[in-house]
């Protein structure tokens, strides 16, 4: 890979990661709720979660999709699901007070298993894989995961701090539920995408 085309792919995995999505409104919520150092987890695992999987996505999964196609559309609406409940549980979530007994972020293996139900995950992992590694040669997969890690990491960063900073507004349970009651409504609208027809 040429230096301008991996500085095409750096721009567009710092763009794509750091735009209002799935990831990122989890990030806020949960720097708001949790704390920068307890979201730490929940980060790394999208980061580490999206570069596995477009290696994998770019070694062979589309070829299952391709092949069969309704395993497409069962990925599809397992997400809608997932992306429901998780709004649910944002919603829903316990206030400040209640915290240090059921407040608990997201772990690494599951923010990492989150991406394969995560719509703006896959738009993100096929326009790189289609953009940037054209030649569909494994060396090609792994330069754009790594530099997707490398720049997805302070992208996502960014939403964790800015929800750890929200947090000083939200000193009340009322402001809290508020607050988790539009980060789940904004995560239920993210899935738009999905739903769209055609």
């Amino acid at each position: 890979m040429t230096t301008d085309i991996l500085l095409a792919l750096a721009t567009f995995a710092f763009v794509s990661s750091a735009t209002p999505g799935p990831n990122n409104l989890m990030l806020m919520a949960s720097g708001a709720n949790y704390g920068f150092l307890r979201s730490v987890p929940h980060m790394l695992g999208i980061s580490v979660g999206f570069a596995v999987m477009i290696i994998l996505v770019g070694a062979g999964l589309m070829q299952i999709f391709d092949a069969f196609p309704i395993s497409f559309t069962i990925l599809r609406v397992l997400a809608v699901i997932y992306m429901t409940w998780l709004a649910w549980k944002i919603a829903t979530a316990a206030p400040v007070a209640d915290q240090t007994v059921t407040g608990r972020p997201m772990t690494f293996l599951q923010a990492a298993a989150f991406q394969w139900v995560n719509p703006k995950a896959w738009a993100m992992a096929l326009t790189a894989l289609t953009v940037y590694a054209p030649d569909a040669a494994l060396a090609s997969f792994v330069t754009v995961a790594l530099v997707f890690c490398l720049v997805n990491l302070p992208a996502i960063t960014l939403w964790t701090v800015l929800g750890q900073q929200v947090a000083r507004l939200l000193t009340s349970p009322t402001r809290l539920r508020i607050f988790n009651r539009i980060m789940a409504a904004l995560l239920l609208a993210s899935l738009w995408p999905v739903l769209r027809p055609g």
